[in-house]
């Protein structure tokens, strides 16, 4: 039963990120592509956030430790051998750059700018791929200041070039270890102490600069006990308590821990009632499930679930959004090729819009591995239900009333139509589906 007098969180926007992918996209028709299917209402999902890459600059760096070539970063901060210091340059990263010009094309209307470390020029070890050791932070106190400079020029030159810039998110899951003999990607640690110390100093100058985008972090690698740590400390800063409105976490790890991520929502919402919580990184890790297969999407589709009604996330970005473990990838002809997950997340994308508040649903199912959210916007009631099981289940939905679609997603359909017409009560959810029903009173 639909229980329309509880409501919950009200939802802002999808969205998803251009890491590793987008600098690699050197041709125009191919970026034209993937944005219409991400961003267009018509022809895509709809996502609303695109999540660009400030990079760390270690394809500029001679001694790039990063063995996928890949993930070595173009930066816009670049050495001038003439006059022996680092200028800016923002015609550089141009492939990445055309990508988040077709996705403002397409229905982009929110930019964040995120960092996964300071500019290796900046850092303790020369290398924006971490410190020399393990869990020890690479970005020594005395550039703290200068990584705020950096980051916020680039993004005062993206708004003066009249880009959307939403946020900026200057730190990426600082509680791993990122360096030492692991030098995957670009990242830095930070203790929690560390990590405000830094987010202080950015509230405070984006303050003076009357900033018209907001601050994000720290952007939690785990939402769980063990680094719960770092939400306390974050609002137990004065400056950030009365600065940030919001925390932003990934949901790796997570996968499997349902009753925690409940009782880490929780506690979110019962400590910090005026605070909101936006999901803004997450895909399969480790990648085990065949992408073409319903299950990668049954797989996502149940972490969205989850996210949203156990964290109360008022907002969910994926991580990659072309690549093995992302919603799109390249095969080797080079052709664009749509995995299961892409229909499963536009089960919520087309559906779920911006301004729509989630309401309680009152069910029996204890015994079910159906996972259920419901939104509305006061007109239209957007339920979906996942079915991870080998057998169908039969519901019966009550508490509202009107015309309905259904769209389904299962071994032989891609959100698909299904059912136009008079309300249903009793309604089949197939095995191993995803369901969108649309109830429009």
């Amino acid at each position: 039963m639909i229980d329309r007098a509880t409501t919950y969180q009200t939802f802002e926007e999808f969205g998803t990120s251009s890491c590793w992918w987008a600098q690699t996209i050197d041709s125009e028709e191919m970026a034209d592509e993937i944005a219409r299917k991400l961003y267009s209402e018509e022809e895509g999902l709809g996502l609303k956030i695109f999540r660009y890459n400030i990079g760390g600059g270690e394809a500029d760096n001679p001694e790039c430790r990063i063995w996928d070539t890949s993930r070595r970063t173009e930066s816009f901060y670049v050495f001038n051998q003439e006059t022996g210091k680092y200028e800016y340059d923002f015609t550089r990263d141009a492939n990445a750059r055309r990508v988040m010009d077709k996705a403002i094309e397409y229905g982009a209307e929110k930019i964040i700018l995120f960092c996964n470390s300071p500019h290796f020029s900046m850092t303790k070890s020369g290398h924006a791929s971490g410190g020399l050791e393990e869990y020890s932070s690479n970005l020594p106190k005395e550039n703290y200041q200068a990584f705020v400079d950096y980051v916020l020029t680039i993004a005062d030159w993206f708004v003066a070039q009249g880009y959307p810039i939403y946020a900026i998110s200057p730190i990426n899951e600082p509680m791993w270890k990122w360096g030492g003999d692991w030098v995957g990607q670009e990242g830095c640690h930070y203790t929690a102490d560390e990590t405000v110390e830094v987010l202080e100093l950015f509230a405070t100058e984006m303050q003076k600069r009357n900033s018209p985008y907001r601050l994000n972090g720290p952007e939690n690698g785990e939402m769980s006990w063990a680094y719960y740590e770092y939400v306390e400390k974050f609002f137990a800063s004065e400056i950030l308590n009365n600065f940030c409105e919001y925390y932003s976490g990934h949901s790796y790890w997570m996968d499997t821990k349902s009753e925690e991520k409940k009782q880490v929502g929780d506690t979110f919402k019962e400590k910090y009632p005026d605070k909101k919580y936006e999901m803004s990184e997450w895909c399969e890790l480790p990648l085990t499930i065949d992408s073409t297969t319903i299950d990668s999407g049954l797989y996502m589709a149940q972490v969205i679930v989850d996210d949203l009604t156990k964290m109360n996330a008022v907002s969910w970005q994926s991580w990659t959004a072309v690549n093995g473990d992302g919603l799109l990838d390249r095969n080797t002809d080079g052709k664009l090729i749509t995995y299961n997950r892409y229909y499963a997340f536009k089960h919520f994308t087309s559906f779920i819009k911006p301004g729509m508040v989630r309401i309680r649903t009152v069910d029996n199912f204890e015994n079910s591995a159906l996972k259920t959210v419901v939104f509305t916007d006061g007109n239209k009631y957007i339920t979906v239900i996942v079915n991870p099981a080998e057998n169908a289940e039969a519901i019966k939905f009550s508490g509202i009333l009107g015309n309905t679609t259904i769209h389904l997603t299962d071994a032989t359909h891609n959100c698909e139509k299904i059912y136009e017409g008079k309300f249903r009560s009793n309604i089949t959810i197939p095995a191993k589906s995803i369901t969108t029903i649309c109830v429009e009173m």
